[in-house]
């Protein structure tokens, strides 16, 4: 059997909410796959972990930036050690500050420079803690393409939202409204963006759990199929129940713009 590191239990646990002991065990069943690991967890609970597998590790704050004339817009994580530091003024501003030099990049992921990394350096300086940008993405608008953003309370969620077409600033608010607190999380705009390998992951778990509880591989396949259609339908964005209406879908707000792409980021969510 693999060692299991305390660092890799953590990890786990930190992902899932879930007890010490229990991830521990997961994990050594699983000879310290995480994913299997997180697959095993979700067995024992029959799926339902609610948004306990939404929770990331880690300190600091989200930020959305939109250019006065709407054609770029920008999303940053900065990270810090402690909730204290994340919660300051001076660092809320430096991490704005980051995400309004980012509107001048090329669009993409953002390797900040030397101006980016300077009102982060100024915030490490005066508290002596370990501050890092994170990550950073850049969006350039299309002719008749719209932003909507949100940030949550704490500061450690924000969406950026990029559509196309005749909608008000206020729906795109409540759909990255939506996006933050839907369960499960959208996964993409629609089936047709879900990155094929959730697709597998999710098809295989259904079959291994039909064929567990005592069904043929053929019958357990047949019925994976009918599930995935559901499966679709709670994590495809556009036709997800609105959380603020649930009589209606997110795609019902839109009228006849579109959707083209969502950023979805929460602080420590990609520590390795």
């Amino acid at each position: 059997m693999s060692e299991i590191s305390a660092k890799d239990v953590m990890k786990l646990r930190n992902k899932t909410g879930l007890p010490m002991m229990a991830c521990k065990a997961a994990l050594a069943e699983a000879a310290g796959d995480p994913e299997k690991a997180e697959d095993i967890l979700r067995k024992q609970l029959k799926g339902k972990m609610e948004t306990k597998l939404d929770r990331a590790a880690g300190e600091g704050r989200v930020a959305v930036a939109v250019s006065a004339d709407g054609q770029s817009a920008s999303i940053v994580e900065v990270r810090a050690e402690t909730d204290f530091t994340a919660k300051n003024d001076r660092f809320i501003q430096a991490v704005d500050k980051v995400a309004a030099l980012a509107l001048q990049a090329a669009p993409g992921a953002v390797t900040p420079d030397d101006a980016m990394k300077a009102p982060v350096d100024d915030v490490r300086i005066a508290t002596g803690e370990n501050i890092s940008i994170a990550r950073i993405h850049k969006i350039a608008a299309e002719a008749g393409d719209r932003f909507g953003k949100y940030v949550h309370h704490d500061g450690k969620t924000g969406v950026l939202l990029h559509a196309h077409g005749d909608v008000s600033d206020e729906t795109l608010r409540q759909i990255c409204m939506h996006v933050t607190a839907a369960v499960p999380r959208p996964l993409g705009v629609s089936a047709d963006d879900i990155p094929a390998d959730m697709i597998e992951k999710e098809r295989r778990f259904r079959i291994e759990t039909a064929m567990e509880s005592g069904k043929p591989k053929e019958i357990a396949e047949k019925m994976v199929e009918g599930g995935m259609s559901k499966f679709f339908a709670e994590v495809a964005l556009v036709e997800q129940n609105f959380v603020m209406d649930p009589s209606k879908k997110v795609k019902d707000l839109l009228g006849p713009a579109t959707l083209k792409a969502f950023h979805r980021w929460q602080v420590g969510e990609t520590d390795a």
